[in-house]
């Protein structure tokens, strides 16, 4: 069963090595990057929107930029893969934000970690067989 490729834009280097240990270790996910700012997100979707990943995982608040640029950025260049946020802001308002920036769920980093955990499983589930890369 192909692994779920995540994508994380997270600017605090202990939560990004704790969180691609935690996934790739209980959810069957591969961390193929990370950056630490909207601008080298924007960078990495525009490469190939379609092929590079299954899951953005998104934080506000980054080094430069902000996660809610990042979603927006996804959007505009029609990104397929699924967004989610992973930050310690959850409130309404910026659920409500994230939501209309095309994030599918938005996380509590101090709260809702499991659920995240659990959601990143239920989608590794049904990664779909990936065709063979094309000869260069």
């Amino acid at each position: 069963m192909p692994a779920l490729k995540a994508f994380i834009v997270e600017d605090s280097p202990v939560i990004l090595e704790n969180l691609v240990a935690t996934l790739e270790e209980l959810a069957q996910v591969e961390v193929v990057g990370s950056v630490p700012d909207e601008a080298g997100a924007v960078r990495w979707m525009s490469r190939d929107p379609d092929a590079n990943a299954d899951l953005f995982i998104v934080d506000v608040f980054l080094r430069s930029g902000t996660g809610l640029g990042v979603l927006q950025a996804a959007q505009q260049l029609g990104v397929r893969a699924r967004r989610v946020v992973l930050t310690n802001y959850a409130t309404e308002e910026m659920r409500r934000r994230c939501a209309s920036l095309g994030a599918e769920r938005v996380f509590d980093k101090s709260r809702e970690l499991d659920d995240l955990i659990s959601y990143c499983a239920e989608l590794a589930e049904h990664v779909p067989p990936r065709p063979p890369a094309a000869a260069s």
